[in-house]
Parts: C-alpha cells; sequence; structure tokens
C-alpha cells in the first residue's frame, strides 16, 4: 500500500522498520507524506489522519498563502542578485580586467559578458564557494551551546529542503541558503544541529532550539514566508 486516501486528503505511505510511530508532512508543493511504521494498517493510519485533519488543513492553508517562487534571473545588466540578505545588482564585464567568471566588488556581481550563457552554472559556484565556510563558522558558533559535535559539513543542491541532518552526524546545507539573511541562516544551522539530539519535530527539539535562539519563532515564520522569494536562481 503506497498511498492513502481520507476524503479529500491523499498521502503517499512511507513505511520504515525504524519508526515505532506515525508522521505526516507537508511538503513545499502541498503533498502530502504518511510515515508510518511496517506494521501500521490501513485503519490505524486513517484514524491518525481524522485526528490530525485540523493541522493538515492549516499547513495546506499555510502554503498556498505563500508567495510562488520568484521568476528564473536573467544573466543580463541590471539583474538583482542576493547574497546573505542583501541584493546586488549585476554588471557585465569584457574579460580582460576579470580573473574569474564572477565576483563582487564595488557594490556590485561582475560577470564576465562571455561566461554570462552559462551565469546560473557561475553563480552557484561562487555561492557554493562561499557558503561552505561561512555555514562551518556558525555550525563551530552553536555547536558547543548545543553540546553536540557534527562529522562535518556538507553543501549541495537539497532540492526543497534548507537543510539536512544525515547519518553519521553529518550536517547538509543547500548552497541557497547563503541568499538569505545572516539571522535566517542562522536558523537554519541550530534546526540542523538539534537534530543531532532529536530526529524529529517533537516538543524536545524544540525546547533545545529555544534555548539557543529565543525568538526561533520570529525566524522560521519569516523563513516559510519569504523563503520562496530566495529560491529561484
Amino acid at each position: 500500500m503506497n498511498t492513502l486516501t481520507v476524503g479529500d486528503l491523499a498521502f503517499e505511505v512511507r513505511r520504515s522498520e525504524q519508526r515505532k510511530t506515525m508522521q505526516i508532512t507537508v511538503d513545499r508543493k502541498g503533498e502530502l507524506v504518511l510515515t508510518a511504521p511496517v506494521g501500521c494498517s490501513a485503519d490505524v493510519m486513517e484514524a491518525f489522519v481524522r485526528e490530525k485533519r485540523f493541522w493538515i488543513y492549516t499547513k495546506l492553508a499555510e502554503k498556498e498563502a505563500l508567495p510562488e517562487a520568484a521568476p528564473a534571473k536573467q544573466y543580463v545588466s541590471g539583474e538583482g542578485f542576493s547574497y546573505l540578505g542583501r541584493n546586488y545588482r549585476l554588471l557585465l564585464v569584457d574579460g580582460d580586467g576579470q580573473d574569474a567568471p564572477v565576483k563582487l566588488s564595488g557594490g556590485r556581481f561582475k560577470m564576465r559578458r562571455a561566461d554570462a550563457v552559462e551565469g546560473r552554472r557561475h553563480m552557484i559556484a561562487w555561492y557554493s564557494a562561499r557558503a561552505r565556510p561561512w555555514l562551518e563558522g556558525r555550525v563551530e558558533r552553536y555547536a558547543g551551546r548545543m553540546e553536540v559535535q557534527p562529522a562535518g559539513v556538507v553543501v549541495q543542491d537539497l532540492g526543497y529542503r534548507w537543510g539536512s541532518c544525515g547519518k553519521g552526524g553529518k550536517l547538509y546545507f543547500h548552497w541557497k541558503t547563503i541568499l538569505l539573511p545572516p539571522r535566517i541562516v542562522e536558523y537554519v544551522v541550530v534546526h540542523e544541529l538539534a537534530h543531532l539530539h532529536e530526529g524529529h519535530h517533537s516538543k524536545g527539539f524544540w525546547q533545545r532550539v529555544e534555548r539557543v535562539l529565543p525568538d526561533f519563532a520570529g525566524r522560521k515564520g519569516w523563513l516559510a514566508e519569504n523563503g520562496a522569494g530566495y529560491a529561484s536562481l
């Protein structure tokens, strides 16, 4: 059984031998996922969904209220690109005086004109190169306060996720996190560090986050409401 329909709600069902309880998640596109123990029956899952219907509808309403992702960037002079929450305009330049496809200089992103045809690839490389040391610094800053020792930091494309805590204690972050304001990136960092203690978003998980970031709810809300605007490149 890979799907479950309860009224007007349709779920993808994922079974896990590691799970002892059920969990419902609503992804960025509003698709519903129900994770359940291997031996969980359809009747038990349906009862769980009915119990959580108000929460599910609330989450779906939030998704529908979120702004749509910004249109894809154009690699032309005057286009705006974010870096740590600030917007910088792109300036295409002749290649003679620039030794790299992309530079941030004089308050502008400068890209060699000949490289604009692959502008997205070059911007991703630029962001990725700067994201890792910046994120490593923030992980180091908060890891001691949260009494954890992550195994390392990996920056890559994570699809719709800003961060992820992997097996073995490694922390994964989307390269796009470096586009967000620093206080929001710090929330993502603390969120993933907390997962080294708590695998799920339990009450104890959020308490750990709150101890380090008392205003985490505001940061979390900002990311939910504004993150989509930073997701296109």
